[in-house]
């Protein structure tokens, strides 16, 4: 091997191993995101409800305020609900059905009532459902969700929405912009709730955490990319020697 050659294999191995390297790094750093937010969940889900008005209070001094427990009393408005695409916890494809709530107080509350199946999405099907008392419902917080390129378009014309567009959502169902919501949802817990739909509870609180194993992967890589380079260097000297 020339002495040009070994610099340029040299170079290229440890470009390659820093770039291994980082990415474990990387993914050691989304581990630790990771185990934060599971920690954060975990807490918030755990402790009692705060009110509407800390949450709301929270959010305009910008602190997420994600899976912290609200409870609101109010009634719904049922004819303005929203349909959310979405599979159950038990892997059933549909709908969750998102409604919005006046409170006692005033405020308006987009909230996830939970999973009906396509069969059940027309409210005509499932008519016990629809309260017209005011209720109590205790949630969990969720923030609005920004798209990305493996979800569809939300469709507000046929109210087929495939993500949680708060902003477009409201101006759905309050044409002209003169309801003011509250800026975040409220997903229903589960309840007893008459003829039993909507489902709620249905909050996906378990989160995939895979990053440790990634971290070692990459770092697994960076190993295997030296010790090619080490056996390629020595039989090539050997081969020089002999």
């Amino acid at each position: 091997m020339t002495i040009s050659g070994f610099l340029r294999l040299t170079i290229a191995t440890l470009i390659g191993v820093a770039i291994l390297v980082s990415l474990g790094m990387w993914q050691l750093k989304r581990l630790e995101w990771k185990e934060g937010l599971i920690a954060r969940i975990e807490a918030r889900t755990e402790r009692g409800p705060v009110s509407l008005d800390r949450a709301i209070e929270l959010a305009k001094m910008r602190k997420n305020p994600s899976y912290y427990r609200v409870r609101v009393a109010g009634r719904f408005h049922h004819k303005r609900e929203r349909y959310l695409y979405a599979f159950s916890l038990d892997g059933e494809p549909g709908w969750h059905v998102i409604t919005p709530l006046e409170t006692v107080d005033g405020h308006m509350v987009l909230v996830d009532r939970g999973f009906v199946p396509e069969r059940l999405r027309d409210p005509s099907t499932r008519p016990e459902g629809q309260v017209q008392e005011v209720v109590t419902v205790t949630g969990l917080l969720r923030t609005p969700e920004d798209p990305n390129i493996f979800i569809p378009d939300n469709d507000p014309d046929k109210n087929q929405w495939f993500y949680r567009d708060l902003v477009t959502m409201t101006q759905s169902m309050f044409p002209g912009g003169t309801v003011q919501v509250t800026p975040f949802f409220l997903e229903a817990e589960a309840s007893e709730v008459p003829g039993g739909w909507p489902k709620g509870g249905e909050t996906r609180l378990t989160l995939v955490n895979n990053h440790l194993q990634y971290a070692f992967t990459w770092f697994g890589l960076a190993i295997c990319l030296l010790a090619v380079y080490a056996v390629y260097v020595w039989g090539a000297y050997r081969g020089e020697k002999s």
